[in-house]
């Protein structure tokens, strides 16, 4: 039996016809007014040149800092959410990366959600002078040294790859807590996202591999005492998105789809086509549930 219908967010948002303001601040306004739930961001600082496996796209796609793409995309929204999807954790400085967290947070209203994963590109990691090796486990000590400096009275972490104390940082979010939400569908993953976050993030998946990753996702659960009825399982599906499709993905305990226009792999979309998207891709177009 189905409860209720996910909401819809649109993936891409920073990326292709959208790395420009122009493009950020009509898609972002657009999703709003059709009644989209949140906007999603996309990382990669750099890319492989030439292409090669597993590079998702090709050396010269326009990728804008997240981040920043969803700072502007705050200006000319007032309720749609605004999520990373995903920032590349051990790449990042987890101090800096709070700041810029509880910034968006700020200057949004509260809108922000943080997706979180570890990467997989060596050439990307290499040139930013950082390891493949042991990046999970960096991974989960970032995420605790972001919580401490987000949320407790007297920040302080002294960890084998973070150490700090003494210090502190303001503004503190907006929200009570920002969501976290954790991308990857390894066993590590579901159990970083039981660990540390509000949420999962599937990337690119079909309904049965969703299947696979929600059991295994409940498995996680269960064996760290955590409810699994705490966690939002958001999904940008492969699949072309219709009620029926919907309504299957809402089966399996998926909360939010987060559409991805499928040609975006291997070409950069014109802007009239993404817009197209968009709007065959709304919530009252494929009945999932509007946010007015």
């Amino acid at each position: 039996m189905i409860d209720e219908m996910p909401v819809v967010g649109v993936f891409g948002i920073g990326m292709g016809p959208c790395a420009t303001a122009a493009g950020v601040r009509s898609i972002g306004a657009l999703a709003e007014e059709l009644g989209y739930e949140s906007l999603w961001a996309p990382e990669h600082v750099v890319l492989p040149s030439p292409r090669e496996a597993p590079s998702p796209l090709d050396p010269d796609y326009p990728i804008l800092d997240p981040l920043i793409a969803l700072a502007l995309a705050a200006g000319v929204t007032r309720r749609v959410r605004l999520g990373t999807g995903v920032v590349i954790l051990p790449q990042h400085n987890p101090v800096r990366l709070a700041k810029e967290a509880a910034s968006l947070d700020a200057v949004s209203g509260g809108r922000f959600e943080l997706g979180v994963g570890v990467g997989y590109l060596e050439p990307e990691m290499a040139a930013l002078g950082v390891s493949p090796r042991g990046r999970g486990a960096r991974a989960d000590e970032f995420l605790q040294a972001i919580q401490t400096l987000l949320y407790d009275e007297a920040p302080a972490m002294d960890g084998r790859h973070v150490s700090f104390a003494g210090i502190d940082a303001h503004p503190r979010p907006v929200q009570e807590r920002i969501p976290v939400v954790v991308g990857g569908g390894s066993e590590a993953a579901f159990r970083r996202a039981v660990r540390f976050g509000s949420g999962w993030y599937g990337f690119a998946l079909d309904r049965a591999r969703v299947a696979e990753c929600v059991s295994s996702l409940r498995t996680a659960a269960d064996v760290a005492g955590r409810d699994f009825g705490e966690l939002t399982i958001t999904v940008t599906p492969t699949e072309t998105l219709s009620a029926d499709v919907v309504a299957d993905y809402a089966a399996l305990g998926v909360h939010r789809l987060a559409a991805m226009q499928p040609d975006f792999r291997h070409r950069v979309v014109t802007a009239a086509e993404f817009e197209e998207f968009v709007r065959a891709n709304a919530p009252g177009e494929i009945g999932a549930a509007a946010v007015a």
